[in-house]
């Protein structure tokens, strides 16, 4: 069996649709299954037992003998959520709680970290591990990723193989219920449909021209893809970032969004929300070398790739993966 929290959110997902591709049907999804609009995710997947995320040690103290690998994907991400007791329960205690686990029951282990961590990036986007007490995230979500990703690190008694990753600007199929959190690929597809043009923040700072902010996207294809490959190697226990390696401009995504879409390029800008612009990050690019050197050698989408799928084959069908 393989466990996979978050299981009914957007990455998660995706991975159990992925596990599908490769015939592991025996997965134990794990969630808070209340969110109707999060259901469509899972339908259709093969799944062998679903599990509510407050059951679920209790779950795991009866059938820790036939799992085989746990997906910790489960977590809360919104990065406008300022009460930080509710990322102290979800994201930090949650996940010690599940580390503890599969250290005293050695189950193998990958956990969701996030490049929210890096903060304004002024220590660089290296997956050093050396660097990590030094980060300064810029809102509780990060502080909230990176404390576990410290604690981690300290710990004597670890799971016999484990992997943090640190997903960049991840977008893609099954993200419809995420709202105002969802990909910018999503929020352009869907202002681009009902006005045929879109907004993008205007820039703040001398150095970046409007629409010239950069980030790593990196589509949720090679994020399971990844996934896939930890699951398999079970060495090379660590952090390790998670993005395509590639920062690429806003203005490069929406133009690709109108041209997969077949729609003449219409943007305009606006100001960025004021009590946003003090933690706006103006570039993010993942070091991906790390992954590299344990043997992933898979190229990644680039963004015309991703989004040219993601927009034809999932947004204009209204496909789920």
């Amino acid at each position: 069996m393989i466990v996979v929290t978050g299981a009914a959110g957007f990455i998660a997902s995706c991975l159990v649709g992925r596990l599908n591709q490769d015939n592991f049907n025996d997965i134990v999804v794990v969630d808070n299954f209340s969110v109707a609009k999060k259901e469509d995710n899972l339908k259709g997947k093969k799944i062998k037992e679903y599990v509510d995320r407050e059951d679920f040690f209790e779950w795991l103290d009866e059938h820790y003998e036939d799992v085989e690998f746990i997906f910790h994907l489960g977590a809360r991400t919104d990065t406008t959520e300022f009460n930080k007791d509710v990322f102290d329960l979800l994201n930090l205690n949650y996940s010690k709680q599940m580390w503890n686990a599969c250290a005293e029951y050695q189950i193998p282990l990958v956990y969701a970290s996030s490049a929210a961590t890096y903060g304004s990036g002024t220590l660089g986007y290296d997956d050093n591990e050396e660097i990590i007490p030094l980060l300064k995230p810029l809102n509780p979500y990060g502080e909230s990723k990176n404390d576990f990703d410290i604690w981690a690190l300290q710990q004597t008694a670890k799971p016999f193989f484990w992997a943090g990753l640190k997903f960049f600007n991840v977008y893609g199929p099954n993200e419809y219920h995420k709202g105002k959190m969802a990909s910018v690929i999503f929020h352009a597809y869907h202002q681009i449909k009902e006005r045929g043009s879109m907004k993008l923040f205007r820039s703040h700072n001398p150095e970046y021209a409007d629409g010239e902010q950069m980030r790593d996207f990196v589509y949720v294809k090679d994020v399971v893809d990844v996934c896939m490959f930890l699951m398999h190697h079970r060495k090379n226990s660590g952090i390790y970032n998670l993005g395509s390696g590639k920062a690429r401009t806003f203005m490069a995504l929406a133009l690709n969004t109108f041209e997969a879409m077949g729609v003449e390029a219409n943007i305009e800008f606006m100001d960025t929300p004021e009590n946003l612009r003090d933690n706006y990050q103006y570039f993010t690019e993942a070091n991906m070398q790390k992954l590299r050197s344990i043997g992933y050698d898979k190229p990644f989408y680039t963004l015309e790739e991703g989004v040219k799928d993601y927009v034809q084959n999932y947004l204009i069908p209204g496909k789920y993966y």
